[in-house]
């Protein structure tokens, strides 16, 4: 593949996708706004690798473009772990809605932004400057971690 970094574009029909490669840290952008011009010229401008499931698009961007075959998300990133040795771990360094680094926040500045109980009980919380996203170690990340099993490490026929 053309470039080192793991820097993602991602084309309109792989939003979750989309999505859990963020979670897994990779700079993913996904816009379902954007043609297939301005996601290609976004991904050559900003070294971007293109994945995509549109033949026609991926024989556009040549040698930047992954065409992806599968149209299940945990096969999806079975061929990424083959092509790019992508790791499915969750790592939230990154927003999972608008791709910004995340950042550490302190505590007081999320009191009116998270559930009460969520407040008393974690002291770490982390905030996206961009769309003012707050995250937290909580029980979703137990629940994102046994749909990783299941979707990645699971039965063939997932969704």
């Amino acid at each position: 593949m053309l470039f080192r970094k793991r820097k993602f574009a991602v084309d309109v029909m792989l939003g979750r996708l989309a999505r859990w490669l963020r979670i897994f840290g990779y700079d993913t952008i996904y816009d379902k706004t954007f043609t297939d011009a301005e996601l290609l010229y976004t991904a050559i401008k900003e070294k971007r690798i293109l994945i995509t499931r549109d033949r026609k698009l991926a024989k556009r961007a040549g040698k930047i473009a992954f065409l992806m075959n599968s149209e299940f998300i945990g096969e999806q990133i079975r061929e990424l772990e083959k092509a790019f040795k992508i790791k499915p771990h969750i790592k939230y360094t990154r927003c999972s809605l608008c791709n910004t680094p995340i950042k550490s926040i302190k505590k007081e500045f999320v009191k009116d932004k998270v559930p009460p109980y969520t407040y008393m009980i974690t002291e770490e919380f982390y905030i996206c400057p961009s769309c003012n996203k707050v995250y937290w170690e909580g029980s979703h990340r137990k629940r994102a971690e046994k749909e990783i099993e299941r979707l990645f490490y699971g039965n063939k026929g997932d969704t």
